[in-house]
């Protein structure tokens, strides 16, 4: 029968082997992590140039020569600027089919009016429908006997008597009725359309 002595020197022991394998566990593990190399490492995307904003890569404005006399270059043309405005407008419509924006401008390339599709002033655009068919048939049930165009909407919003020179940026083709208005407008010259929008002009109901 093992006597205490024994038993005293026997749990010390068992004691500092788990101690001992531990630590040696410890230290396998992470010489494992910091040397051990993938098998199949994930390819890395090549290194993609940085976006430039506002001239720069780094988001800030070049630096400018205090002594440079002349404007600076790159700044979009007056028919860009008005045609974004158009673009922009045309994100108020609340058409779920179709959005579309119209820029009024004088000769003198300031805004008259600007428009975009939807019901006229005062009627609710959550009662009168949006739809482009009638599952009965009804053309009461759609969208087009209510709904006043982006290009009627940006002259009737201008309070300018005489259209003498004015242009008109429109995001799409006009339809008949909206092409009647402008030629009854006298002095509109010039309309001026998105064209990479013109091809789909057949297949166009606003």
């Amino acid at each position: 029968m093992a006597s205490t002595r024994d038993l005293a020197i026997a749990s010390v022991s068992a004691a500092a082997g788990a101690v001992a394998a531990a630590a040696a566990l410890r230290f396998l593990s992470s010489y494992t992590a910091t040397n051990a190399k993938p098998q199949n490492p994930a390819p890395q995307p090549p290194c993609a140039e940085p976006l430039a904003v506002n001239g720069s890569a780094t988001g800030r404005p070049p630096v400018q020569d205090p002594f440079k006399a002349t404007k600076r270059e790159g700044f979009i043309s007056w028919d860009d600027y008005f045609m974004a405005i158009a673009f922009l407008s045309a994100e108020r419509s609340k058409d779920p089919n179709r959005q579309v924006g119209a820029c009024l401008v004088s000769q003198e390339g300031i805004i008259l009016g600007i428009g975009y599709n939807g019901f006229p002033r005062g009627c609710s655009d959550d009662k009168l429908p949006w739809a482009k068919k009638s599952a009965r048939g009804d053309p009461l049930e759609t969208k087009y006997p209510y709904v006043v165009h982006a290009e009627v909407n940006a002259i009737l919003n201008t309070n300018h008597a005489s259209a003498a020179g004015q242009k008109l940026y429109v995001t799409m083709f006009p339809c008949n009725e909206c092409a009647k208005i402008i030629i009854q407008r006298k002095g509109l010259t010039t309309q001026i359309m998105c064209m990479s929008l013109l091809t789909s002009y057949y297949q166009w109901l606003v």
